[in-house]
């Protein structure tokens, strides 16, 4: 694997890019062996402050708080996190090793050589809020579907991931990736080379090595020779004006047509607002029902469904979620097991930190189901 080292002398700086695979042993030994051998100024590894922490204490993660997720509103954004790690790490399971082995390699090394240790990649966060702004409704229904059925029975072996990282594979792989997926291609492949290429070719020192995932080091190569404007590429962009409108446009429209069926007469008001409530806490208590929630959740799903309907900025699903997490609370063995429950749908309704995420999307779909019957029902009454 030594011959895929890429060596590059820019403005009298010698780099060299270490190629890895994730879960390689391999490519954690050639880390070494480089570091070693080369006794850098400094190492660059693609990794973020958040990352870092996470690799240092691998268990951190097994602490999160399911009822302090829900608060923040980053349940969409831990399921993705949820997935894309667990999925390495049932590969890295196959290789008998960890996820992640070359970059701790790299920071052992750069310690044991006196190197400075440079964490050159963009914060995690920041790519996946610039990823899901840039995607279609239906690209992130295709992603997220994509990523829960990926079939990863195949076995994996050294041989494979090794023949992966030379060149001509590597460059098939990233144009297929572009070519189903270009604003994730874009964003999480392409603005990370340039990222990337500016922290290893500004890190301190004559001499620095960089351990990347192989299907950065191509488009790196060729970012170190241009120019990058990373204020631009840590921007996460504002929604338009016109998604920040959209989720009020309904709501409004609801109320204004109740109360106009109230100026009507009063009993078509009260058939209008009785329709609105029963549409929308049948259908949230009922999904709320399917994902085999408790009952508090279910009741809790009933009774807010009609208030959150007409408040964009609240979701049914939170609070029919913290009620599941507080009173079916998350054991150490739900935690652990995420890894594995995750891609297997029965697991969902059993792992009691997964159920609480089911818990949060099925009653938000039910809720979003029973407001359009619901304002269907009352335009048609009205007309």
């Amino acid at each position: 694997m030594e011959d895929s080292l890429i060596r590059i002398n820019y403005n009298n700086k010698e780099i060299i890019l270490i190629p890895t695979a994730h879960v390689s042993v391999a490519s954690a030994e050639l880390v070494k062996e480089t570091i070693e051998k080369e006794k850098p100024d400094s190492v660059c590894i693609e990794l973020d402050e958040g990352r870092y922490a996470s690799l240092k204490n691998p268990e951190a993660w097994k602490n999160t708080n399911i009822i302090d997720v829900i608060k923040q509103k980053k349940v969409t954004m831990l399921i993705a996190n949820l997935i894309l790690s667990s999925y390495q790490k049932r590969v890295a399971k196959k290789l008998k090793t960890n996820p992640g082995q070359e970059m701790v390699q790299g920071m052992k090394s750069a310690d044991e050589v006196g190197a400075e240790l440079v964490l050159a990649d963009r914060d995690i966060q920041t790519t996946f809020k610039r990823i899901w702004r840039h995607m279609g409704f239906f690209e992130k229904i295709k992603l997220t579907v994509s990523l829960i059925f990926a079939d990863d029975d195949e076995e994996v072996s050294e041989e494979d991931l090794s023949e992966l990282i030379q060149k001509d594979n590597l460059e098939n792989v990233i144009d297929d990736l572009g070519k189903s997926y270009p604003q994730i291609a874009n964003t999480l492949l392409h603005e990370r080379d340039e990222y990337l290429a500016y922290n290893i070719k500004n890190a301190p020192g004559d001499k620095v090595v960089a351990v990347l995932g192989a299907a950065h080091t191509p488009g790196v190569k060729k970012e170190i020779f241009k120019e990058q404007d990373i204020d631009a590429l840590n921007v996460i962009p504002e929604k338009s004006f016109g998604s920040k409108l959209l989720p009020w446009i309904i709501p409004v429209l609801i109320v204004a047509l109740i109360v106009y069926s109230f100026y009507t007469s009063i009993n078509t008001g009260m058939n209008q607002l009785k329709s609105w409530v029963i549409f929308n806490s049948l259908f949230a208590a009922g999904f709320t029902i399917l994902s085999l929630g408790h009952p508090l959740s279910v009741l809790t799903a009933l009774v807010v469904a009609p208030f959150t309907s007409v408040n964009p900025l609240l979701a049914c699903g939170w609070f029919a979620g913290l009620v599941e997490a507080t009173v079916r609370k998350p054991t150490v063995e739900d935690v652990n097991n995420i890894p594995e429950d995750i891609f297997k749908l029965k697991s969902w309704f059993k792992n009691k930190f997964l159920k609480a995420l089911l818990v949060v999307i099925m009653a938000n779909i039910g809720s979003s189901i029973g407001t359009l019957i619901a304002g269907t029902k009352i335009i048609q009454n009205l007309l």
